[in-house]
């Protein structure tokens, strides 16, 4: 990895290799980052973890892995540069349908709910890990396509939880680059965006009303204030933990879920894991559970 400098001798930019990390830096790293997320940084990424901070490192001006190190631990604006580095270390790459198969079957639940309980009883629906917004306004928008099929008033409510504030930001601004809609049907794309300048697209106002956002960190979900959700998102979270840790987040978001109620994860996220309250989808290609009517917890 390197930086660029100024050489004064020769009045030309050259680049300048930032330190390497040893070892014991990385480890307190490692420890650092999963005793305040949960979050297990495996040794095959430590180059991902060195650029990053090497990043965020030039910016501010800090030579030295242990300098920055303390900063982030108790220096002046601690709980800020905690903050920020938090956000670059996990807000991932994603865009709206990203898993076309999860967001079928969220579809075909709603589609099967009774009429009746559809009809007096909103739904809520709550995606974990939401990152720049763009899985709970995909809910969002198969939730009111549904209810509009099924030709009853759209009684439906999103929210989107995650660690890093400036994903939540720019989730709630509703502004995205055209490559977030790359999978996204040109007639959603139609009722659900407003082209926008500079190549990009924002959420239907009338849409945007029915996503909330709140920062959230997973290893706090005994506090979290949602309860009695009809669906519970959450993919592509439960990789960064490790087996132990995925078992207690599942658990908690149970508890969460009301009788009925669909839980979704990534394919492959938990494994040889069952719970007594919930009843597997079946299904190849979603991993996903059904809570039952009667709770056994």
């Amino acid at each position: 990895m390197t930086e660029t400098r100024n050489d004064r001798t020769s009045g030309i930019w050259t680049l300048r290799p930032l330190p390497e990390m040893d070892e014991a830096q990385f480890r307190q790293w490692q420890e650092l980052l999963e005793d305040r997320t949960g979050i297990t940084l495996k040794a095959e990424r430590r180059s991902f973890l060195q650029t990053n901070l090497g990043i965020r490192m030039r910016e501010i001006g800090c030579d030295t892995y242990q300098a920055y190190y303390e900063k982030v631990v108790s220096g002046p604006g601690a709980i800020v540069e905690w903050a920020t580095l938090v956000d670059r270390l996990t807000v991932q790459e994603t865009r709206f349908f990203r898993d076309p198969d999860a967001y079928r079957l969220v579809s075909d639940y709603i589609m099967t709910r009774p009429r009746e309980q559809l009809s007096r009883q909103p739904i809520e629906a709550w995606s974990v890990g939401c990152s720049t917004g763009e899985e709970p306004y995909t809910l969002a928008m198969l939730l009111d396509q549904s209810m509009r099929q099924l030709e009853l008033k759209s009684l439906f409510g999103v929210t989107g939880s995650d660690i890093s504030k400036p994903a939540l930001e720019k989730a709630q601004r509703g502004l995205y680059g055209a490559r977030k809609l790359v999978s996204t049907d040109a007639d959603t794309r139609g009722q659900y965006f407003q082209a926008s300048g500079g190549n990009e697209w924002e959420i239907d106002p009338a849409l945007r009303q029915r996503v909330c956002f709140t920062q959230l960190n997973v290893l706090d979900l005994e506090q979290a204030p949602m309860h009695g959700m009809n669906i519970i998102f959450c993919q592509n979270l439960l990789i960064y933990f490790r087996q132990w840790r995925r078992r207690e987040i599942v658990k908690r978001l149970t508890e969460r879920l009301a009788p009925g109620g669909l839980l979704v994860l990534g394919q492959g996220e938990l494994t040889d894991w069952h719970h007594p309250s919930l009843q597997r989808v079946p299904s190849d290609s979603v991993l996903a559970w059904i809570k039952r009517q009667t709770d056994e917890e």
